[in-house]
């Protein structure tokens, strides 16, 4: 059973940072993208960023320039880095990996909280 755990959230100013860890563990495939979603009260989960085993990456256009993502596919982990942080991007932040197969799992999720 794969199992997708998050870790790194936590609470902190504007204009700080905060850096975000996943580790997709159970798996014999090295996962085909790994991805970051956040959600805040009322709003539908969105993306952040994401990064394909390739090392392709995508972000949402209001964190660019402020999140990098990365990865280390020999351990299914990938990381998200967030600079000049704002109080916007205040959300519960999830991961997301997806395998060869098609199959995709969710972390639980890790509250990121940004103080104005």
């Amino acid at each position: 059973q794969v199992q997708v755990v998050e870790s790194g959230g936590g609470l902190v100013q504007a204009g700080g940072s905060l850096r975000l860890s996943c580790a997709a563990s159970g798996s014999i495939f090295t996962f085909d993208a790994m991805g970051w979603y956040r959600q805040s009260p009322g709003k539908q989960r969105e993306l952040v960023a994401v990064i394909t085993r390739g090392g392709s990456t995508n972000y949402q256009d209001s964190v660019k320039g402020r999140f990098t993502i990365s990865r280390d596919n020999n351990k299914n982990t990938v990381n998200l880095q967030m600079s000049s942080l704002k109080p916007e991007d205040t959300a519960v932040y999830y991961c997301r990996a997806e395998f060869p197969n098609g199959s995709r799992y969710w972390g639980q999720g890790t509250q990121v909280t940004v103080s104005s």
